[in-house]
């Protein structure tokens, strides 16, 4: 038998190198290229055994053949398995921990977070009017805030704020593990964790957020001190009735301020922030009793913590504190909405001075404006008032709508105004859309005409109609006649169409030169230009022939603007309702600058205001002789054809003013064009507007002294055409005033059944079908080159006047005049009242 150490075949396969016999070989044994047998290293086959030896056949068996492992060696295995296992997820851990501390980034805020609510002040600056704000906040510092307010929220939400490192590793398990386990999500926010949710994430409930959140923490933690954090949390967290912050809720829930929290309201809202709307009181019966064993709770906690002694949990704990009952009315309810937006729209077309650019939406609602307006509370209310007092009984404002508005001559400033309808209920504020003007234009065109060299004493023609070259009547209301030559003091009074039509056709480019000068005044253009206003247009506001009878839309605001000139010596001032604007710091960010200028002389506005006081003293405006002071003003009845070509009585007004404030009041119907005559009992401007007008300025005058106006001048120029009368006119015995005051042209005095004597049409149309809108078209249809002529009736009109009533006399009726118009006269045929 030959064999070789080493890695050498045998010749016998039943034999290994150690002369053995070898385990009988299996059959899958290979051979070699020759057929015989082989076996290699050491002459046997082998594997290799968890200690790295090679084993032979029978080493394998007699491996197999082992006792088995106690349960003592298995638990040995096992905890070794296991703690080899949890060292190494640990350092995953701590590796992943320190990889996702270095990644990420404490994020930009949450810019609602970062907001704070922008409050609007009445023109004393500290009489709250309302509010902008994403989130209703006050920002305060932690000074500012009760020490129970604190220790409460501190001892009820993370005693161990003060020591703990901004994250709670045991309520994160544990939540983790209830989470896991399918039970209802939970928590295990610290403070400084619910402060980084609120400030930097979202309100997802995930993993992902929470490990985000575990981060964050750690890391504000080390950038800011406890009292930072503490501070930050309490400016921004949520603790119901809209309010977000310490300083808010106070105020909603206690009308107070943070500083002046006591104990028992300071565990109130450190209740509360924990489930803001189950545990608000006002949210019912249930809310309450909530509301009572979270509150019995922090009261506990801050004894346990000792913040209070036993005594002051005791009295603290027999009850609630008392919360005034929630306002139910919106913020934005009744007249506030309109105050509101009216103020927001001329922020944002002002100059916030650390930026040079307009306010935004942004800083308006969220950046701490301190907004302080023209509003004078006294006339506001006067107006809403004065409305309720003077419409008509049985009007509701969802058709009926009336519009008020107040401006203060010298300044501009808009110290009062009526809207109609709650705002709630309607966004429409009808003292900015305002409606066909009527005869309150005459005022600007008495003061062009005047401006061009025509004086108070010249005459025109005043009977009805009045012919033009084409063959158009122009009528007075009732076709009445007022003399074939009456000066324009009467024609105020009678608010005479012919007589104006008449002046506005002598005038050079008469048309033109009134629409300037009512720009001048204070009355928008057309369409809308640099020159300010409420809105700044006047849409119809085109030279035609009838312009001074007022077919063209001007909102009270404008209006009242307009007439404020007259009461200011011929100055006008740009309107205005945002006084001063600073940011929480008290920085001024916008300071109102009162721009006027000159519109008129002063002598020509005293001509037109004795005028306007005539008309007051005898015209068809002597319902405002119950104000019991000076007063100028005129009425205005406008006309308007609807979608079936009948006539309607489209608006009805009464502008005026005293030499301390200016006022229009406007009665328009549906949707700003919808027919009055036949609806309401009086459809005259001197009848409810007038009366309207009065109430408003009672209440606003009071207090103040009585003014008078100048003494009429009688200003007299070289007029176009050379028309001069003054040196041949011969005044009448009473060419103005009438003994009994009695009013002859428009309106009369008030009846108990508010119904006139005499209706300007013969049939009516209470209920017509005119498809208007708010702020008319260009030019209504129906309005010509001379406009839709403003009816200024007269319940009980003369058909021919003495002559003592004008400085010429009167002709007969049947006299009629043909005028000579310098324009084009193609027009339809207006019932001019």
């Amino acid at each position: 038998m030959a064999s070789w150490l080493g890695c050498v075949p045998t010749t016998d396969p039943e034999v290994n190198v150690a002369g053995k016999r070898k385990a009988p070989t299996p059959a899958s044994s290979k051979t070699g290229t020759s057929g015989s047998r082989r076996s290699w290293a050491f002459g046997t086959r082998s594997s290799i055994g968890a200690d790295g030896a090679r084993r032979t056949w029978s080493e394998r068996l007699t491996f197999r053949n082992r006792p088995r492992r106690t349960w003592k060696q298995w638990l040995v295995r096992g905890v070794t398995y296991v703690t080899v296992t949890g060292l190494v997820l640990a350092l995953l851990a701590v590796g992943g921990f320190v990889y996702l501390y270095k990644t990420i980034d404490i994020p930009q805020p949450n810019d609602a977070f970062l907001s704070e609510t922008s409050f609007v002040y009445y023109e004393d600056g500290e009489s709250e009017l309302g509010s902008f704000a994403e989130q209703e906040r006050e920002i305060v510092s932690l000074d500012e805030m009760s020490e129970h307010l604190k220790d409460a929220v501190v001892a009820a939400e993370n005693r161990t704020f003060y020591s703990d490192s901004g994250i709670d590793p045991k309520g994160i398990l544990r939540a983790a593990f209830s989470n896991a386990s399918g039970n209802s999500q939970q928590g295990a926010s610290t403070i400084t964790q619910q402060y980084v949710k609120i400030l930097y994430l979202t309100q997802e409930r995930s993993y992902t957020r929470k490990i985000k959140e575990a981060i964050l923490s750690l890391k504000v933690q080390r950038e800011q001190s406890k009292q930072e954090v503490l501070q930050g949390y309490l400016n921004t967290i949520y603790f119901g009735r809209g309010a977000y912050g310490a300083e808010a809720a106070a105020n909603a829930f206690f009308g107070t301020s943070a500083a002046d929290l006591n104990l028992r309201q300071s565990a109130v809202l450190a209740s509360v922030l924990n489930n803001p709307s189950g545990l608000d009181p006002a949210n019912g019966k249930d809310a309450k009793q909530r509301l009572k064993e979270r509150y019995a709770y922090v009261i506990g906690s801050l004894l346990e913590v000792g913040d209070i002694s036993e005594a002051q949990a005791t009295k603290a704990g027999k009850r609630l504190p008392k919360m005034p009952e929630q306002e139910a009315e919106s913020s934005y309810g009744g007249q506030k909405g309109h105050m509101l937006t009216m103020v927001k729209k001329s922020l944002q077309g002002l100059t916030n001075k650390a930026t040079g650019a307009p306010f935004t939406a942004n800083e308006i609602d969220g950046g701490g404006l301190r907004v302080t307006t023209t509003f004078s509370q006294k006339a506001m209310d006067a107006a809403e008032q004065g409305v309720l007092d003077a419409k008509p009984e049985g009007f509701g404002d969802k058709e009926l709508h009336i519009g008020v508005a107040s401006v203060e001559p010298g300044t501009g400033a808009l110290r009062g105004f009526y809207a109609g309808q709650d705002y709630l209920d309607s966004q429409i504020n009808w003292a900015v859309s305002g409606g066909q003007a009527g005869s309150t234009f005459k005022a600007f065109a008495l003061a062009a005409a005047i401006d061009q060299g025509f004086s108070l004493r010249d005459t025109f023609e005043g009977n009805s109609p009045l012919e033009l070259a084409d063959g158009t009547p122009i009528e007075n209301q009732g076709d009445a006649d007022w003399g074939s030559a009456i000066d324009m003091i009467y024609a105020t009074e009678k608010s005479a169409n012919t007589a104006f039509v008449d002046m506005t056709l002598k005038m050079d480019d008469g048309p033109q030169a009134i629409i300037k000068m009512a720009n001048k005044m204070g009355i928008p253009p057309r369409k809308p230009g640099k020159q300010p206003g409420f809105p700044d247009s006047s849409p119809g506001l085109l030279p035609n022939i009838g312009v001074a009878l007022g077919s063209q839309t001007v909102s009270p605001i404008n209006m009242a603007n307009g007439y404020a000139t007259l009461a200011n010596g011929g100055v006008e001032a740009e309107p205005y309702v945002i006084e001063k604007v600073t940011d929480a710091d008290g920085e001024v960010l916008y300071n109102h600058k009162v721009e006027t200028s000159r519109a008129i002389s002063a002598d020509i506005a005293a001509d037109v205001s004795f005028a306007l006081q005539e008309n007051v003293q005898d015209g068809s405006g002597t319902a405002a002789l119950a104000l019991g002071r000076p007063a100028a003003g005129k009425t205005g009845t406008a006309t308007a054809t609807d979608a079936d070509g009948e006539s309607v009585v489209s608006s009805a007004w009464f502008a005026g003013y005293t030499p301390q404030m200016s006022t229009a009041v406007m009665y328009v119907r549906g949707k700003g064009n919808e027919q009055l005559q036949g609806w309401l009992p009086s459809y005259f401007g001197g009848a409810f507007p007038a009366e309207t007008w009065t109430a408003v300025m009672r209440y606003e005058m009071e207090g103040l002294d009585v003014e008078e106006f100048p003494e009429p001048v009688y200003v007299d120029g070289d007029a176009p055409g050379g028309l001069d009368t003054a040196p041949s006119y011969t005044a009448p015995a009473q060419p103005t005033r009438k003994p009994t005051r009695e009013p002859e042209t428009e309106e009369p005095t008030k009846e108990p059944t508010k119904q006139p004597t005499k209706e300007p049409t013969p049939e009516p149309t209470p209920e017509p079908t005119p498809e208007p809108t708010p702020v008319p078209s260009e030019t209504p249809s129906g309005c010509g080159l001379l406009g839709c002529p403003d009816p200024d009736p007269t319940p009980t009109p003369q058909p021919t006047p003495q002559p003592s009533q004008s400085p010429s006399g009167a002709t007969a009726a049947s006299d009629r005049r043909t005028a000579a118009p310098t324009g084009p006269t193609t027009m339809t045929t207006p019932f001019a009242w």
